[in-house]
């Protein structure tokens, strides 16, 4: 094969024979170079096939790895066994939607979140870090916390709150914010925490449970109450060197029983069927309303003989008054409540329950500015117990009342035992006033459980049952974190002289160590001693 000359280009050649075998060789190299290549085409196609299959593949198994792990975070893939194990109740509890305890949690913390935005915009520097109301709102947050840890473990959760307020003006620190909230605003809070207590107490009053156990029902109520006062008056008046006016005032603070403790662990067992037959659930949730009534009252007449100005026959007279007064506003306030909001209104239930709480909260504030304190809580409980009688009466009775009053109890309950735990310092704290006033208050829940197992002897029960009344008749927590720090507030507001500011706060911090006493001890006891000293009723066939 040859080139043209004078052309360099390969395509211009002579055609030969030679040509044509180099031809040929050049085709079937070509061929076989373009097998190869169609060959080797086919395998990498064939490979890059089989790496993207594997890639599907691993992508597949790491999306359904990935649905399993987040299958396994939801509820409606996490049904809890019959009996499930700790770990299993926990990862239960943390699954997804939000629900139960941690539901709960959550919507506090974006409610409290939700405020904090709201109390930042309104009033900018009192509701940043180191303001007076930040203080308030990272005190109720942490209470609440507290309280859901405790009722986790199974005390009540207004252990958890006082705890922690008590935490938060004691620890170094920490204390510094708790020193900072304003005594004004902590006050206010409190005083609606106690007009909620007194509501619901006068519309918890069942005339028919009264008359029924009438008898009975006073004694347990009354007799306890008032021996374990003039006991506690007498004792700290004799170990703390108390006049009597603020010894008994104090003896009033601790002897009420609280219904926070007593009433969910006695409904709990008479579903259990423990008692029933007897009675003995009613009985004690009856005369526990009565009992805090009684105690609310004695200690505003106390209040208001303390404190009172003016002449002697002023000062004698003035707790009467008070009690007369507020009796007289409240049942005139009651009648009121009676047809207002009319029968047919819509949304009726709401109209009370916001009138009852309006002309409630203008006794306990109203009182307190025309100096009459004993007047405001004696007012406040016969306006409910008398509105409650009259809707029964007139066919108007809501439940949904109750229900409202016992929704904003679960919201005020941290703020109120936190706030008087951090009245507590326990740096600060006088160490003879918490030894002698221990021991003050042991002699009064002993007299107060002896006198509780006598008065019930003649209700034909057994000595087992009695002793279970006894020991239902012990915990103190509500009425104490309500009314524990009123003295020391007056004393605070009104410029009082510094004994009365030291008396004050020996009132605050027994009323403290009565609530920490008593409360967790008598929880248990109840929810020990109940399905071991009570009958069980048998279920009818």
């Amino acid at each position: 094969m040859e080139v043209i000359s004078g052309s360099q280009d390969p395509l211009f050649i002579h055609n030969t024979p030679d040509s044509h075998h180099a031809y040929v060789n050049a085709g079937l190299q070509l061929d076989g170079s373009t097998s190869t290549i169609a060959q080797s085409s086919v395998k990498s196609c064939s490979t890059i096939t089989e790496d993207t299959e594997d890639l599907q593949a691993k992508q597949s198994d790491k999306s359904a790895s990935s649905r399993g792990c987040c299958s396994s975070c939801l509820r409606s893939h996490s049904d809890l066994p019959d009996n499930p194990t700790t770990i299993q109740r926990i990862k239960y509890a943390f699954s997804c939607p939000p629900h139960g305890k941690i539901g709960d949690c959550l919507i506090w913390i974006v409610l409290c979140l939700a405020l904090w935005g709201c109390l930042i915009s309104i009033t900018w520097e009192m509701a940043l870090p180191g303001g007076k109301l930040f203080s308030l709102l990272l005190l109720y947050v942490m209470a609440l916390l507290a309280g859901l840890m405790a009722d986790f473990v199974g005390l009540p959760s207004l252990l958890g709150n006082l705890v922690m307020g008590i935490l938060f003006s004691s620890i170094p620190g920490i204390n510094a914010l708790g020193h900072n909230i304003d005594i004004y605003y902590s006050s206010v809070l409190r005083n609606i925490a106690l007009t909620i207590i007194l509501i619901r107490a006068g519309l918890g009053l069942d005339p028919v449970a009264l008359k029924k156990l009438s008898c009975t029902v006073l004694r347990l109520a009354f007799l306890p109450c008032l021996v374990e006062t003039v006991t506690m008056g007498i004792a700290s008046a004799f170990f703390l060197d108390l006049p009597w006016s603020w010894s008994l005032m104090l003896g009033f603070v601790v002897a009420a029983v609280s219904p926070a403790v007593v009433v969910p662990s006695l409904l709990r067992l008479s579903e259990e069927g423990y008692g029933v037959d007897q009675g003995i659930p009613t009985l004690v949730i009856a005369a526990a309303s009565i009992d805090d009534v009684l105690a609310i009252t004695g200690f505003s007449i106390m209040l208001g003989l303390t404190f009172a100005k003016g002449a002697l026959i002023w000062t004698i007279l003035e707790g009467p008054t008070g009690m007369v007064l507020g009796i007289l506003c409240g049942i005139v306030f009651a009648i009121l409540c009676w047809y207002l909001p009319y029968k047919e209104k819509t949304n009726r239930s709401t109209y009370k329950f916001v009138i009852i709480f309006s002309l409630s909260a203008l006794a306990i504030f109203g009182s307190h500015r025309a100096e009459l304190e004993s007047s405001g809580p004696i007012l406040v409980l016969t306006l409910a117990f008398v509105a409650g009688l009259g809707w029964r009466k007139l066919g108007t009775e809501d439940p949904e009342v109750c229900a409202n009053y016992r929704f904003m109890w679960e919201i005020f309950q941290p703020i109120l035992f936190a706030s008087i735990g951090s009245e507590i310092d326990i740096g600060a704290t006088d160490p003879g006033t918490i030894g002698w006033g221990m021991l003050a208050l042991l002699i009064g829940v002993a007299f107060r459980i002896a006198t509780s197992f006598v008065v019930v002897m003649g209700a034909s029960l057994t000595a087992w049952e009695r002793l279970f009344i006894a020991i239902a008749w012990l915990p103190k927590a509500t009425v104490q974190a309500a009314i524990g720090s009123q003295a020391l507030d007056h004393v605070l507001q009104h410029g009082g002289d510094d004994i009365d500011h030291i008396r004050g706060q020996q009132v605050v911090t027994l009323a403290v160590m009565a609530i920490l006493l008593t409360a967790p001890l008598g929880a248990v006891a109840v929810r020990f001693a109940g399905p071991r000293l009570l009958a069980k009723c048998q279920p009818k066939p």
